[in-house]
């Protein structure tokens, strides 16, 4: 099936009544368990980004928990697990500042427990390229907010 784009999709958006746009996005949400989130990020987390960062900062706390520290694979497999739960709130909120506090977050409960020594490759890589992400959306930033998230970069 050929999809619609952006453009087209907006502009049909603008024709329908507010009983079908409703029907449209709870038929959407059913689809997929992330489309749903998004749906509930939107109305009930959107306007609030000091909670919806302390949600997403607890949720992490306890993935970080659950790690089992005996065994580089399910280190690994964790710290992938909590990276992707990461990159799915960045991708609902789409501000740099919830990013970046997601971000430097994440690699300083990667510091705490100590993962960032591992000798494993695989490990280190994953604190390494969240450091890169980290540097990337510092440039983006106001430079007030880029001295604060700098601070912070550089404990890491």
């Amino acid at each position: 099936m050929e999809s619609a784009s952006l453009s087209d999709i907006r502009n049909e958006i603008k024709n329908l009544s507010p009983a079908d746009l409703q029907a449209i996005v709870l038929r959407l949400a059913k689809f997929k368990k992330e489309n749903k989130e998004l749906v509930s990020y939107l109305l009930y987390e959107a306007n609030d980004e000091i909670t919806f960062i302390q949600n997403c900062k607890n949720e992490l706390d306890v993935v970080f928990s659950l790690i089992n520290k005996h065994s580089h694979l399910y280190v690994k497999k964790s710290l992938r697990k909590a990276t992707r739960i990461v990159s799915q709130y960045i991708k609902f909120a789409g501000t740099a500042k919830v990013e970046i506090e997601l971000l430097i977050y994440f690699c300083q409960k990667m510091k705490a427990d100590g993962f960032h020594r591992y000798h494993n490759t695989v490990i280190r890589n994953i604190y390494l390229r969240q450091r890169t992400k980290i540097e990337k959306v510092l440039q983006s930033l106001h430079e007030d907010l880029q001295y604060d998230y700098q601070e912070a970069l550089e404990e890491l």
